[in-house]
């Protein structure tokens, strides 16, 4: 089995605070994740003035806008995640949810994009995406097989590389809703690799996932799930993302090469109990 390409998903678990995000980003370091993510908006792109003047009470305010603004970082934040993440020695990307938001990326040296289950469908925005030829995780939850089809199209043309990440898109996902033999129909479908982006509050559902051979699996971390915000619910703290990393590299090892052979540790075995011989 290849390693799984871990990844902590930071989304906007930050709530607008970079001491925060730093403290995330130490946790998803110490708990041994490859990468955490985040996402980037322009919410005057992504949202309806109508949507925006809604009535909404956040610790921002009492409207939509107040606690969407609230919630984005913008240059001055990502700098210091830039630097923080190299210190650290930990990749970071984010999910675009418009094109402003993808070209302002740009201006960072990542070696990853992200393609958000909400975005599977905006095809110039995946199009903006395929052009940087960067590894792509592209999430599926919410999408009909002609949809991805569709997707994977537009970076296959594009010679973009990427995999499919198999997800479901409720906050939290009940465990019985993972469906997680649909890696192997994507995979076997599209033929990429597939890995698992989760929903779900526990550490089960990902852990099978790897045992299915989930290239990459991405969960949403937090410092504590009652925080405020509408993802937190749907994450794991520093403490049982550090478990599940610790179990996704034990399944690594128990899986093996599927190589069967007879190993050094049998042999005396095999020489005190086997009596007979072909």
């Amino acid at each position: 089995m290849n390693r799984v390409f871990i990844i902590a998903e930071i989304g906007i678990n930050h709530n607008g605070d970079i001491d925060i995000a730093k403290k995330l980003i130490d946790g998803a370091a110490y708990a041994g994740c490859d990468a955490v993510k985040f996402q980037k908006r322009i919410i005057d792109e992504v949202y309806t003035k109508e949507d925006l003047d809604r009535p909404r009470e956040s610790p921002w305010g009492t409207t939509n806008r107040q606690q969407k603004n609230g919630l984005e970082f913008n240059k001055k934040e990502y700098d210091v995640i830039d630097s923080y993440c190299e210190e650290k020695g930990i990749y970071w990307f984010a999910s675009a949810w418009d094109i402003e938001s993808q070209i302002f990326l740009r201006q960072y040296d990542l070696e990853y994009n992200k393609v958000a289950s909400a975005m599977l469908t905006y095809r110039d925005l995946l199009e903006a995406i395929a052009f940087e030829r960067k590894h792509t995780f592209i999430s599926t939850g919410m999408s009909t097989m002609d949809e991805i089809r569709i997707a994977t199209n537009i970076f296959k043309d594009a010679n973009c590389s990427f995999e499919l990440m198999h997800c479901n898109s409720t906050y939290p996902m009940k465990n019985e809703d993972a469906n997680l033999n649909v890696i192997h129909t994507l995979r076997d479908a599209f033929e990429c690799d597939v890995g698992y982006s989760g929903h779900e509050t526990g550490r089960v559902v990902s852990i099978a996932a790897a045992t299915l051979g989930a290239t990459s699996i991405e969960r949403h971390i937090t410092l504590d799930r009652a925080m405020y915000g509408s993802d937190q619910a749907a994450s794991i703290e520093i403490h049982e993302m550090s478990r599940l990393v610790e179990d996704i590299r034990t399944v690594e090892k128990v899986l093996g090469d599927k190589q069967k052979r007879v190993l050094n540790t049998e042999v005396p075995i095999k020489s005190k109990l086997r009596r007979h011989n072909f």
